[in-house]
């Protein structure tokens, strides 16, 4: 059997879709590759990292936006992007400060370091690195 393969994209639903991806825009540092009306909903995807990895966001007409997100309901948790080392998880801390996003600050286990902060839906992501070999 072959390896199991690699996410090719996560998609987020949002209830501010202007919003977000002027956030996230600012936060990825790049145009989004697809903007589009999606017959039904509106969809909005980035490039990120190497490998075609895109990240989206879902706009659909009849979410409840008197609802913010939840790790603690069944379903995602968190999503985590991966970084190099620690060093770079303290450059990502300055470039959240420099956006005015709040986070926690770097927090290290055996299993790697994290930093943690949210979306403007309250979506729990974070900059993960594994640990120093």
């Amino acid at each position: 059997m072959a390896s199991f393969p690699p996410y090719a994209h996560i998609a987020v639903t949002v209830t501010d879709l202007d919003r977000s991806r002027t956030w996230y825009q600012e936060l990825f540092g790049v145009e989004p590759m697809l903007d589009e009306d999606a017959d039904g909903y509106y969809h909005v995807a980035f490039p990120i990292g190497e490998g075609g990895m895109l990240f989206g966001l879902h706009a659909h007409p009849d979410t409840d936006g008197r609802f913010s997100f939840r790790e603690k309901e069944v379903g995602l948790d968190h999503v985590a992007f991966a970084c190099e080392d620690r060093a770079e998880l303290d450059t990502w801390a300055s470039r959240l400060d420099e956006l005015g996003i709040l986070h926690s600050p770097v927090v290290d286990a055996p299993y790697g370091s994290g930093l943690s902060f949210r979306d403007p839906d309250n979506i729990a992501l974070e900059f993960f690195a594994p640990p120093a070999s």
